[in-house]
């Protein structure tokens, strides 16, 4: 009887670590690389970007707010019979281990009224609200406008939208 016993004992040694591992915390969704893109005119929205990494389950982003601004919209680009647009959207999927990029030219937050506080301290806190229930705070960096493209007046908004 111990020869068997003797057997199962290394193999069951070497097992443990991975069952362990299998009852670890599931890996959450989380935000990371958040910056906004101030504008050059208090009169005209600034923009976010981040990127949104799905955890082991897929989620929904389903708004961003903060303090530091009078309103947060998400919206993205599009095109459309050669014409580019800005449409918002309402909601945006986060694959479970994938991610969504918020970027120039894509996806992106539409920031009006960014207050005075987060332009001097040079961050403003966002909380991200996702359907599973979570609600992510994450800081984004907030960039100034550099050289001519701070002093030039901002060109005209597009039709049907506030020029960002």
């Amino acid at each position: 009887m111990r020869a068997p016993f003797a057997l199962i004992a290394p193999v069951a040694a070497l097992l443990a670590p991975l069952a362990l591992t299998a009852c670890g915390d599931p890996a959450p969704t989380y935000i990371d690389q958040a910056w906004v893109r101030l504008s050059p005119s208090k009169d005209r929205p600034s923009a976010g970007y981040f990127v949104a990494h799905g955890g082991d389950t897929g989620t929904q982003l389903r708004g961003v707010i903060t303090d530091y601004a009078l309103k947060v919209d998400m919206h993205e680009t599009v095109s459309k019979d050669g014409m580019t647009t800005m449409q918002a959207i309402d909601s945006v999927d986060i694959p479970a281990k994938g991610e969504v990029a918020f970027a120039p030219g894509g996806k992106h937050l539409m920031i009006l009224g960014v207050n005075d506080t987060a332009i001097s301290r040079g961050k403003m806190q966002f909380t991200f609200l996702l359907a599973n229930g979570d609600r992510l705070l994450v800081d984004a960096v907030i960039r100034k406008p550099e050289g001519a493209a701070a002093t030039a007046p901002a060109p005209a908004p597009a039709p049907g939208h506030d020029g960002h």
